[in-house]
């Protein structure tokens, strides 16, 4: 009852927010008119080159063209005039998502139950989210909130996406599946704030190509999860270096994990950056350790801090084309684990 409860407000916050009021026109804040389609994997054969823990997520998104955020509307009022700037963003868009993620002991060959190991799990989701950022005045920001609403166990499809797969690359079959979580439904609520800093900086060893323009920004973040799947505080910070670095605030990324922006908007046909970011979280609950909710299952004792190393790559190609490859490293995530992960992301993004 609490979960739909929280759900209920915070998908009224998204709505609700299309109708604030700010003085400002499209003439003072020009506003992207494209959608972006997002289609995001991640795999570890990527990475360690080993299939096991979170061994695999994929998420599609969209997001829509941005909006000014309209304070002149619904909640027009003295009361929000004495809004401080900080919760007062410029612009907005709507998301929509759909993903699945697969975890899996290290040893995917056994049949039995392999008790000092994580459980197999898969979790299949949709969800909407609200983008908001602030461009104007003298500290920029970037708001995430997203709710994601889905299943653990097996009709989450987790086994019979896994051994497709890997029958099609013929690799070996994974036999522990019937030991998986049992059904549970799953609600999760992710907010996210980051502010950009930009230096005066910028370095172009061959004027005649715009593409050569090097910059860099500091991006520092915080937010946090909330619900039975996930909850968690995080904080984290990018640091990037390349050309056009407002295009983005970085690319995005299957949560939890220190993520972009699901939209870009591109000044020039062809731009780059490399970027190097951490992030730690400490862990209240992790349904895919902790085991079900409402009933017995597999569990393991995880551990309350975890942190997050990625490295990358991003190409904008065309002016509406985005290419991106991560590499993460994170800390081991229950007691017994072996080895800490390593995981490869990527990312194909283009504006509609």
């Amino acid at each position: 009852m609490k979960w739909a409860l929280l759900a209920s407000l915070a998908v009224s916050w998204i709505f609700i927010s299309q109708s604030f009021a700010d003085d400002l026109t499209e003439s003072e804040i020009p506003l992207d008119s494209s959608g972006i389609v997002n289609v995001q994997m991640e795999n570890d054969l990527w990475g360690s080159g080993r299939d096991s823990h979170y061994t695999h997520g994929t998420r599609f998104s969209y997001l829509s063209a941005e909006r000014l955020t309209d304070f002149e509307g619904l909640l027009k009022s003295k009361v929000l005039d004495a809004l401080p700037e900080f919760l007062r963003p410029d612009t907005n868009r709507i998301s929509f998502v759909l993903g699945q993620n697969i975890f899996t002991p290290d040893d995917i060959t056994k049949f039995d139950l392999i008790e000092n190991d994580r459980p197999y799990a898969g979790w299949l989701y949709t969800g909407v989210g609200f983008v908001a950022e602030k461009k104007t005045g003298g500290r920029p920001f970037l708001d995430s909130l997203e709710i994601n609403i889905g299943v653990v166990g097996p009709a989450a499809f987790g086994e019979e996406t896994q051994t497709h797969v890997h029958r099609l690359i013929d690799s070996p079959l994974p036999e522990g599946w019937n030991n998986q979580l049992e059904n549970e439904p799953g609600l999760v609520i992710f907010y996210e704030r980051k502010w950009p800093l930009r230096p005066e900086f910028s370095l172009n060893p061959v004027p005649s190509f715009s593409w050569t323009n090097i910059e860099l920004d500091f991006t520092p973040s915080t937010g946090f999860a909330l619900g039975n799947v996930y909850t968690y505080f995080a904080a984290g910070t990018t640091l990037r270096i390349g050309n056009d670095l407002p295009n983005d605030y970085g690319p995005p990324r299957v949560r939890p994990g220190l993520s972009g922006s699901g939209f870009f908007k591109p000044q020039n046909k062809f731009t780059w950056y490399i970027f190097g970011g951490i992030e730690g979280r400490a862990m209240g609950r992790n349904i895919f350790l902790d085991g079900n909710t409402f009933e017995d299952s597999h569990s393991v004792d995880k551990k309350t801090l975890v942190g997050d190393l990625q490295v990358g790559l991003v190409i904008t190609m065309f002016g509406n084309y985005r290419l991106a490859f991560t590499n993460v490293f994170r800390t081991k995530e229950f007691d017994g684990q072996i080895e800490a992960d390593e995981f490869g992301s990527i990312n194909f993004s283009f504006r509609w």
